[in-house]
């Protein structure tokens, strides 16, 4: 069962919903005020280009995919650099090109290499693991048990499920109707991967035209689909299935992502997502929170492509600036 959320809307045709199978609930709330926040720092200074995933264990290291994307650089909380992943402990495992990082309770490195058609798995020493095949993996999320879900280009599903044998257990998931194809809808269907301790897995939808976020648990259950108005933030937005477009010879979206980070507080299941320089906030159930603009002290624009959610801050990485640092504003109100 799917209970769908719809914000920036008016009405709800009931009857089309019931017979889609999707169920809505709750009342539409009225658009969100927008305040605009300051990032209080830079960290990680040396981080900059093409940063794309940022991590955290739980001994505090923090773990950074940036350029080169062959190499993972960990971080300890003093923002000086402690390792980097492969190191003398891989005994020549290599990453070609990595796409997304995540971590599992156990400090275990789970890596997308999109450009060796695998996942490569390292013990925190960066001793190498396990590495599992998967054609084009783009995201990656750690599930209890030894789990992952990944979502892979070639994949007809948007989540597939691998246990601790890297044999696919289940996929669930359908591709958005982007492009009028069915090929053209899977590639256009590209998204972020998020996971929370209890298991559940957040799939942003990084191209549709009106931004979606769906929350699953590990077994394929749908408890949540969040769809937003693309109106609501940019008109050229409405649009954007009339100009989306695939490279022809690598048949990935050239266009720039709608929705473009997506990160999940871990003690709450509560979403933070990024629109442009938009950070949305949303409860456990889905229901819309404040949203807020993000800026550097200077007031440049700061537009994340990845999220880290602490319990006292907020960390956005975007490409090329680097890293910083915001004090929580839903604990911080002004």
């Amino acid at each position: 069962m799917l209970r769908r959320i719809q914000l920036g809307a008016f009405l709800f045709v009931c009857a089309a919903i019931a017979a889609a199978g999707v169920h809505s609930y709750g009342e539409t709330p009225s658009p969100q005020v927008e305040r605009e926040i300051q990032a209080t720092g830079r960290v990680f200074p040396e981080i900059g280009p093409a940063v794309n995933a940022l991590k955290r264990d739980v001994s505090g290291l923090y773990y950074i995919l940036a350029a080169p994307a062959s190499v993972i650089s960990v971080y300890g909380d003093d923002g000086k650099r402690r390792a980097s992943i492969p190191n003398d402990n891989s005994k020549g495992a290599k990453i070609v090109y990595a796409a997304d990082i995540d971590l599992d309770a156990t400090g275990r490195l789970f890596v997308a290499d999109r450009g060796a058609n695998a996942i490569r798995v390292f013990r925190a020493d960066g001793s190498l693991d396990a590495t599992i095949p998967a054609s084009a993996p783009t995201s990656i999320a750690a599930l209890p048990g030894g789990e992952f879900a990944v979502e892979t280009q070639r994949s007809d599903r948007l989540v597939n499920i691998i246990d601790a044998q890297g044999k696919l257990v289940r996929a669930f998931g359908d591709p958005s109707d982007l492009a009028g194809g069915v090929a053209s809808n899977r590639f256009l269907s590209h998204g972020r991967l998020a996971g929370d301790p209890a298991g559940n897995i957040y799939f942003a939808f990084t191209y549709s035209a009106d931004p979606t976020i769906r929350k699953y648990d590990r077994y394929g259950y749908s408890a949540y689909e969040i769809s937003l108005s693309a109106s609501e933030f940019s008109p050229e937005s409405a649009n954007r299935r009339d100009v989306l477009r695939l490279d022809r010879h690598t048949n990935v979206p050239t266009s720039k992502p709608v929705l473009n980070a997506i990160g999940v507080d871990p003690l709450t299941q509560e979403v933070w997502a990024a629109i442009g320089n938009a950070l949305l906030h949303f409860s456990k159930d889905g229901s819309r929170l404040p949203t807020y603009r993000t800026v550097t002290k200077e007031g440049v624009r700061i537009e994340p492509k990845a999220i880290l959610v602490e319990p006292g801050r907020i960390l956005l990485a975007a490409d090329p600036i680097g890293i910083f640092e915001f004090a929580r504003p839903d604990k911080n109100p002004r």
